[in-house]
């Protein structure tokens, strides 16, 4: 039985009518750019975050752009992440001449290891930008603590990890700024690439405001030099139908995270990903990790997909092992734990429409290329 990873149509086909109607009415509209669309959605996932202000941008990559430079992160200074995230995450702090200070992560949640935070901070370090990798939030207490105790700002990278909560709060509102993504195949997706930044101060939404359309404001005065970092209104009036509907998803994908555990636990020769204490886990992905070693992970890998079992590798470098990162010094150290990561990690399917009869096939293939009994 073949199972994707990622099944959108299923999605879709529930929400068809709803979102054909509100797309018709945009293009009847014929506003495209900004506007009341825009305006509604940002009220709608500023509540949902737990946020006050919500401000829709381009993307999840430009939302982390945009925190960078309404903060005038930039050439002399060092931002704090962790070594192992989508490249992103670290190549806008390169972008806007930064550089970024690699920590490795913690295999348990595969977030930043906060107990190696401090000694990578000096006087040229600005800000931490923890990643909730794979829909669990990191650390935020401890996180924010060092950054007040030491003057920083923190960045939360939520891209992964919409509706997400660590200690009853949400993602979107643990840290300074919050930035997202809704690249179609997240947990709440756009139909193209959208994002969004949130924040809890008026002045700071303000200046996300004028920074996403160049700097202007009013039309053609421009007070900084911001960027066309727009969300446009078909993407809001998709975003707004469908947030309706993320608590929904996210139950689905836990509830399937649950299953796993039951059909694949029990051995030591898979690790599965764990909901640390105090967290909400939102699995925008299911990853699992093969401790003997990255032949047998790839041994899997094609044994799954030549059974028509969706999977990947999120991620197969580090980022201090990226080539374009070569030049920056902490990229010459060695990260362990991220290491591990990209050498045993497999993603497979986790999407909330997944039936109890799919994961028993996925499960069954798993087993089968690892020689364990089905």
């Amino acid at each position: 039985m073949p199972v994707p990873l990622l099944d959108l149509k299923a999605q879709y086909a529930v929400l068809r009518d709803e979102i054909m109607r509100v797309t018709e009415e945009v293009y009847d509209s014929q506003m495209f750019i900004l506007g009341k669309r825009v305006e509604e959605f940002e009220r709608d996932f500023a509540r949902y975050c737990q946020s006050k202000h919500a401000i829709g941008v381009s993307s999840g990559t430009d939302a982390l752009l945009i925190a960078l430079m309404v903060h005038e992160i930039g050439r002399g200074d060092d931002v704090i992440v962790p070594a192992y995230s989508f490249f992103a995450t670290a190549g806008v702090v390169d972008r806007v001449g930064a550089q970024p200070i690699f920590v490795d992560i913690d295999l348990a949640d595969y977030n930043i290891a906060v107990s190696q935070i401090e000694d990578r901070i000096t006087t040229r370090t600005r800000a931490i930008m923890p990643v909730h990798l794979f829909g669990q939030t990191a650390a935020m207490d401890e996180i924010n603590k060092i950054a007040k105790k030491r003057g920083l700002i923190v960045i939360e990278d939520a891209a992964q990890a919409v509706g997400a909560e660590f200690r009853g709060r949400r993602a979107g509102s643990l840290g300074d700024i919050n930035c997202f993504s809704f690249f179609p195949s997240k947990n709440l997706g756009a139909f193209g690439d959208a994002g969004a930044v949130t924040v809890e101060d008026d002045a700071m939404a303000q200046r996300l405001i004028d920074y996403r359309v160049h700097g202007m404001r009013p039309k053609y005065y421009h007070h900084y030099v911001g960027g066309n970092f727009r969300i446009d209104a078909l993407q809001a009036a998709i975003l707004q139908v469908k947030l309706k509907h993320l608590d929904e998803w996210s139950n689905g994908r836990r509830r399937n995270a649950t299953t796993y555990g039951e059909l694949l636990g029990g051995n030591d020769r898979v690790v599965l990903p764990g909901e640390l204490p105090g967290r909400h886990h939102i699995f925008n992905q299911y990853v699992i990790r093969f401790p003997e070693g990255r032949a047998v992970r790839d041994r899997v890998m094609a044994h799954l997909k030549s059974a028509g079992i969706g999977c990947d590798v999120y991620y197969p470098l580090t980022l201090p092992q990226q080539e374009c990162f070569q030049k920056i010094p902490s990229s010459k150290e060695k990260y362990p734990n991220s290491e591990a990561a990209a050498n045993q990690s497999l993603a497979i399917p986790v999407y909330p429409e997944l039936t109890q009869e799919q994961m028993v096939e996925v499960v069954r293939e798993v087993k089968k290329a690892l020689g364990l009994r089905p």
